[in-house]
């Protein structure tokens, strides 16, 4: 199996070059005002070391910069946690009225002993869950989070592994999680881009839980305590700041406006003065800065994979449904589009069967990665059909073979 990389229609004519498909589809998007026109803030700049920008229905990356380091998230790493909980309640494993125990560990490492961000819930204390992910989200309270992970896996060591776990389920592919509060462990790393990816998983699949997120204040124990996140002032509708000495001070928020959805990440601040501002004028750049378009309508086929043994050569592919890019306003930009899938697929092949990304550039910035399906059943081909691709592969692997030698 190859990885194959194929033109767009709407963008160039299908390259079908022999068996290795290398295309870039030149998208352009005329300006809106004068040709060329360009505003002095479309280059953003910001002091933050590691910080991202994305659209939350499409995932367009506005922006990015160090988005892929891996860094330490401090109470960034709560998302996950929270997440954890959202996704044990949804499956009905647990509910809002279950009761957590607040151990001694509990309190001593994450209670007022600990001096840490803490929900101050008494020592071996019951805590129904509903109370507990407010005391997580709203507080940022770390008994809190070391109950819940005592109470859903026995320990934290074993509700990191269950929570790095459950990042690769959601496509996570290189944060670490090894404690539930993000308090500082050499092995918890995660990146800005991932962090953007999970809190629009959350705001996209757990709509109610969310709302949590933008509750200004919660009261335990009679301790009335204010949502750490200073953006919700601003008009920001979730989701958790973060700080340790290790990590510095982070902010993932999110907010939207005239019907747009911006999610913002910055770490590495070193202050909360600067977290704070920064984060506040990326999103604010990024609603001035940039508009919707639509690369393919709901079911247009975005490209072809090549079939192997089928009755067919090709099938075509289409996205989960509208693929919009976010474009800045005001400005001529020439877009780079490819499918890449590895290929080719064995018959027979079932319609909506998962077999590529459309991946989208601007400049030199990947802005967009959409999973792309088969949108057509293909039958196994006759015994003429199979052994002629079975024929045409093994020519192909000998060239490859001998071409790797040269």
């Amino acid at each position: 199996m190859r990885k194959y990389f194929h033109c767009l229609p709407n963008a160039v004519r299908a390259c079908r070059a022999p068996r290795l498909w290398i295309a870039a589809a030149a998208l352009s998007f005329a300006a809106m005002g004068p040709a060329g026109a360009q505003k002095k803030d479309d280059n953003f700049q910001t002091t933050i070391p590691h910080a991202i920008l994305i659209e939350a229905d499409s995932g367009s990356v506005l922006y990015e910069r160090g988005a892929d380091d891996l860094v330490y998230p401090a109470s960034l790493a709560k998302l996950m946690t929270a997440e954890f909980i959202f996704n044990e309640l949804h499956k009905g494993a647990i509910t809002l009225e279950d009761q957590v125990v607040i151990s001694e560990n509990a309190w001593r490492k994450g209670g007022a002993p600990s001096h840490t961000s803490s929900m101050f819930a008494p020592i071996n204390s019951h805590v129904k869950v509903g109370d507990i992910l407010r005391g997580i989200i709203v507080q940022s309270g770390n008994d809190a989070c070391i109950a819940i992970a005592e109470g859903l896996a026995g320990n934290e060591t074993a509700f990191g592994i269950r929570l790095t776990q459950r990042a690769r389920e959601l496509g996570l592919t290189k944060s670490t999680f090894t404690n539930a509060t993000g308090l500082h462990h050499s092995g918890l790393k995660v990146t800005a881009r991932e962090l953007a990816k999970l809190a629009q998983h959350i705001i996209r699949t757990y709509p109610d839980f969310y709302k949590i997120y933008g509750e200004r204040e919660f009261t335990y124990n009679k301790i009335r305590q204010l949502n750490r996140n200073p953006l919700l002032a601003w008009g920001a509708d979730g989701l958790k700041t973060g700080f340790t000495k290790e990590a510095g001070y982070g902010l993932v928020a999110s907010s939207q406006q005239n019907g747009m959805r911006l999610i913002v990440v910055v770490m590495g601040a070193r202050g909360e003065k600067e977290r704070a501002d920064e984060a506040r004028k990326l999103l604010e750049w990024g609603f001035r800065s940039f508009e919707a378009r639509v690369l393919f309508a709901e079911g247009q086929t975005v490209g072809e994979a090549k079939v192997f043994g089928g009755d067919k050569s090709y099938v075509p592919l289409v996205g989960p449904g509208e693929i919009r890019l976010m474009v800045p306003r005001n400005v001529n930009e020439k877009i780079v589009a490819r499918v890449t899938y590895t290929g080719p697929l064995p018959a027979p092949v079932e319609r909506g069967q998962p077999a590529g990304v459309l991946k989208v550039w601007r400049g030199d910035n990947l802005a967009l990665e959409v999973p792309l399906q088969t949108d057509e059943e293909i039958g196994k081909g006759s015994l003429s059909q199979r052994a002629f691709d079975a024929v045409t592969e093994s020519v192909i692997a000998l060239f490859r073979a001998g071409a790797e030698r040269l």
